[in-house]
């Protein structure tokens, strides 16, 4: 068998493989970032907590601990930031959030303590 064979992926016109990789729903969500209210009903809702062990729930307001860097961004958040109304992702160590710099910003868990 040879490396194209063992390839999924359909050929094009030249005679090439076009490898396509299959992703599963776990995968896809990974990469699109679905909304909490878009999460699938039968996902385990894992407690996600802050650097300090307190639990966050929806609408939570947070403090960062720490000046983050945005990447794709110049924008620096400054530590003491007070972000309001945060959104849980279905992942126990990111939230997303808004704040007056970034909109639609996914933070990790660790650099924040509940306000």
């Amino acid at each position: 068998m040879s490396n194209a064979d063992a390839l999924s992926g359909s050929r094009a016109s030249d005679g090439t493989v076009c490898h396509v990789p299959s992703l599963d729903l776990a995968a896809i969500r990974r990469i699109v970032r679905c909304p909490a209210s878009m999460k699938d009903p039968d996902m385990t809702d894992a407690i996600v907590r802050d650097s300090n062990g307190a639990q966050l729930n929806e609408g939570d307001s947070v403090t960062l601990i720490k000046d983050l860097k945005v990447k794709g961004t110049s924008e620096t958040i400054k530590r003491g930031t007070l972000v309001k109304n945060i959104r849980l992702t279905g992942h126990p160590g990111e939230i997303e959030c808004n704040t007056k710099q970034v909109k639609g910003l996914v933070l990790k868990t660790e650099f924040l303590k509940k306000a």
